[in-house]
């Protein structure tokens, strides 16, 4: 979930000035909307790793908000007093009245995460404590609380740098000395935080993952998801549980992980030639041998219109025995579909031990073209990342490797192929009029992709972008991932 808040984030001191002006007053404006109204309250989880700068945004708050109606509550380990009691016990304590807006810094999430870091709890137990956790925030949910969770993100390298900075200023010694030993553990703290988010992240409570490389950048995006959520809830006309938090950081730049792609890169029609030869062999042997019939295949392909998935798709599987894979095209579900849970479909299409098969578009038509198009609404795409990822976590424990494609080329290149496919006479039928009213959401589906990538990549099942621009280049890509995958799991 952490891929996008590792991209570089800035905002100029001049553009956070006009920022803050505009969101200080609407934030205060719906502040005193939400004290009037006394009809729910506002609970902000604020976590993430060491030094991300989690006090300063706090303070940052206490500055745009009135503290009349803020209380910051701080947990640290539990005192002799609390540990004689229930864990969430001293969280219940301190719930705020319906009205009133808390912090909880050093939320419930502390305790488990840092046992699990440490070692001092299995998988198991730390799977048990989340799920305890999702029952408590959809109680608090139903009650018709607003759960704001907001996990502070640097990466290591920004991370050695912050923790310098800070202890290089008078005093600072003493309060980067726990979080100085942490920068070890800075992986660890990462795989299991994110982890943690997946399991978490709910259509009733989801996570935000706000990059804090930049502190103003930092503040400004904070501020704006919280206006943007208190909006929301104070607009909606089906009363305050129907109206979730949002998913999605209200960030100032925008950036997703597309846009560290590289699309520039090529390869040679010798090369490709050569190569593409070579892997598809390798991939072969590596399907025939002995030790896949212990295994299965499950390759998801999906991407902008026009971005190759059928080209490539076709060099994979020339590649395979015709008697042992198969190709699913993924369209419009049918009557009989939609009459069933959206996920029964690909159930009904996981292949048995020993074979392959392939998504031509796939279950993530949910959180794209569902999302975008508002096909069904936000409560439904919003918990589907956590429905994705248990059902990939499914296939890949029970022998599956999982492997998905993004393939991503840009809006230039997407025209150009338009036209291409327009005058090609077996292409015409490659371009219909829904293609190109996609286009004009281009930035609502960029955003979308993003969001998908950073909650839906996993361990078990991770997902690999491809640059799509040169059609070689990608497809040799695709390749020699499948290829490295299958190799991994054998």
């Amino acid at each position: 979930m952490f891929e996008s808040a590792e991209l570089t984030h800035v905002l100029d001191k001049d553009t956070f000035r006009e920022e803050e002006q505009k969101l200080r007053e609407a934030l205060l404006a719906a502040q005193f909307e939400v004290v009037e109204r006394k009809t729910f309250p506002v609970i902000m989880l604020v976590a993430g790793v060491d030094g991300a700068g989690k006090g300063q945004a706090i303070q940052r708050l206490y500055e745009w908000l009135d503290p009349h109606h803020l209380r910051t509550h701080a947990y640290a380990d539990p005192d002799e007093h609390e540990r004689t009691r229930p864990r969430l016990w001293r969280y219940w304590r301190d719930l705020p009245p319906k009205g009133e807006f808390a912090i909880v810094f050093g939320p419930w999430y502390n305790q488990p995460l840092r046992e699990r870091i440490f070692e001092t709890i299995d998988d198991a137990e730390f799977e048990r404590e989340l799920e305890a956790i999702n029952r408590f925030e959809l109680m608090l949910a139903n009650e018709g609380a607003l759960i704001l969770k907001f996990w502070f993100h640097l990466s290591a390298a920004q991370q050695k740098r912050r923790l310098k900075k800070i202890k290089a200023t008078p005093g600072g010694g003493r309060h980067v000395l726990e979080e100085w030993s942490n920068i070890t553990r800075h992986g660890r703290i990462v795989v299991d935080g994110q982890k943690m988010a997946r399991r978490t992240s709910t259509g009733h409570a989801p996570w935000v993952v706000i990059p804090s490389g930049n502190g103003r950048y930092r503040d400004i995006a904070m501020g704006r998801t919280i206006l943007e959520a208190l909006q929301k809830r104070l607009h909606t006309q089906a009363g305050p549980a129907f109206a979730p938090a949002p998913a999605v950081i209200a960030s100032p730049d925008r950036k997703t992980v597309l846009d560290a792609l590289d699309l520039s890169r090529t390869a040679t029609d010798r090369v490709y030639h050569k190569t593409l030869e070579s892997q598809q062999n390798r991939l072969a042997e590596l399907v025939d041998s002995q030790a896949f019939a212990n295994r299965g295949l499950l390759l998801v392909f999906e991407g902008v219109d026009a971005a190759g998935k059928g080209g490539t798709i076709r060099r994979v599987t020339a590649a395979l025995d015709p008697r042992r894979f198969r190709v699913y095209p993924i369209a419009a579900p049918s009557d009989e579909e939609l009459a069933r849970p959206y996920l029964w479909r690909f159930w009904r299409h996981v292949p048995r031990l020993g074979n392959v098969a392939v998504f031509d578009r796939s279950w993530y038509g949910r959180v794209l073209v569902e999302r975008v198009e508002e096909l069904c609404d936000e409560a439904e795409w919003l918990r589907a990342y956590s429905e994705i990822n248990d059902f990939e976590r499914q296939l890949a424990a029970s022998g599956m490797v999982v492997v998905k494609f993004w393939l991503a080329i840009s809006h230039e290149e997407q025209l150009r192929r338009f036209k291409d496919r327009e005058v090609i006479a077996f292409k015409k039928y490659k371009v219909t009029p829904d293609d190109w009213r996609n286009r004009q959401k281009w930035d609502q589906y960029k955003y979308a992709v993003g969001d998908m990538i950073d909650r839906t990549s996993t361990q078990a099942a991770p997902w690999t972008l491809i640059e799509a621009e040169d059609k070689h280049y990608g497809r040799l890509k695709v390749l020699k991932t499948v290829c490295e995958r299958v190799e991994a799991a054998l």
